[in-house]
């Protein structure tokens, strides 16, 4: 008995949507505020995932220039994300931690993180440049996805750039795992985030499994980016341990360093078993029935 013929996701209409939410988002108000700007950068990410995704589709002058068009905008946005998530995650600190951040009331590295930015006409200024330019970034990167040639959505070629996608993310685990370090952490979270947002074209491979996986790598991801944002507060501090160190410093460094080692408790359990070593994208839920699909296109 033949199947059906597997019909992913529209994958045009999805990058157009990107683009647009992001520029509609952008105009809303004369400067987007922390929510807009956490969205905008999503949608960014989302953008980049799905260019990754068709990299066989399409050439490498439009891959490049597409994919930096996104990464860009995101970097641009970044230096007011991080501002913003660094004063929330310290404000989280002080309220789980009163009697320590009493006594760091005199902390200037500490009482500058909680401060508000001071917005003045020089760096509203600034801001409105930086918006203008996005805005610009946009609107052409919308304007070249009408000319992008998607016709042939060749499940072998999309579901091969899954695939590497996935061992990228399965070595970024597995790096991270013999050493957990900051910077490979990160990377982990980075490339498990293009893999969670790849997987949303392959829905209709299997709807349920595939969006009980998305879950699992969303609580993944938003854990090992609470651990991140954490590393930025020790980072922003200067600290680094030595035998005459401020008390109150070590105690600070031991409490980011306890609530980082629950996160991370969270994280390595559901991040063996989607990448534990061995795996192929068909082992995961959702893609065990993808070789035979495979083999009938």
């Amino acid at each position: 008995m033949e199947t059906d013929p597997l019909v992913l996701k529209e994958i045009k209409p999805a990058l157009t949507g990107y683009l647009r939410e992001a520029l509609a988002l952008l105009g809303r108000s004369p400067f987007p505020d922390d929510d807009a700007i956490h969205d905008i950068r999503v949608l960014m990410k989302r953008q980049r995932a799905t260019v990754r995704l068709i990299r066989p589709l399409i050439d490498e002058v439009s891959y490049n220039r597409e994919y930096i068009a996104g990464r860009e905008v995101g970097r641009m946005l970044s230096s007011w994300r991080e501002t913003s998530v660094l004063r929330k995650t310290v404000r989280e600190l002080r309220k789980e931690n009163p009697e320590l951040f009493s006594k760091l009331k005199d902390n200037e590295k500490v009482r500058e993180m909680l401060r508000k930015p001071y917005s003045s006409w020089e760096k509203a200024a600034e801001k409105s440049s930086y918006i203008k330019t996005i805005g610009t970034q946009l609107t052409r990167a919308l304007y070249r996805v009408r000319f992008l040639t998607l016709d042939n959505t060749d499940l072998k070629l999309l579901s091969g750039g899954l695939e590497r996608n996935y061992l990228i993310a399965a070595r970024a685990y597995l790096d991270c795992r013999n050493n957990p370090k900051q910077s490979l952490i990160h990377e982990f979270r980075k490339k498990s985030k293009t893999f969670l947002y790849q997987l949303w074209f392959f829905r209709p491979l299997n709807l349920s499994a595939i969006k009980a996986l998305e879950k699992k790598l969303d609580s993944l991801t938003q854990n090992l980016g609470k651990f991140n944002d954490l590393a930025q507060i020790r980072e922003q501090t200067g600290y680094s341990y030595q035998p005459d160190n401020d008390p109150v410093m070590d105690e600070l460094a031991i409490v980011i360093r306890d609530k980082q080692e629950r996160y991370l408790s969270k994280v390595w359990p559901d991040a063996y078993r989607i990448f534990r070593p061995g795996n192929m994208l068909h082992d995961l839920p959702g893609f065990k029935s993808l070789p035979e699909r495979l083999a009938t296109e």
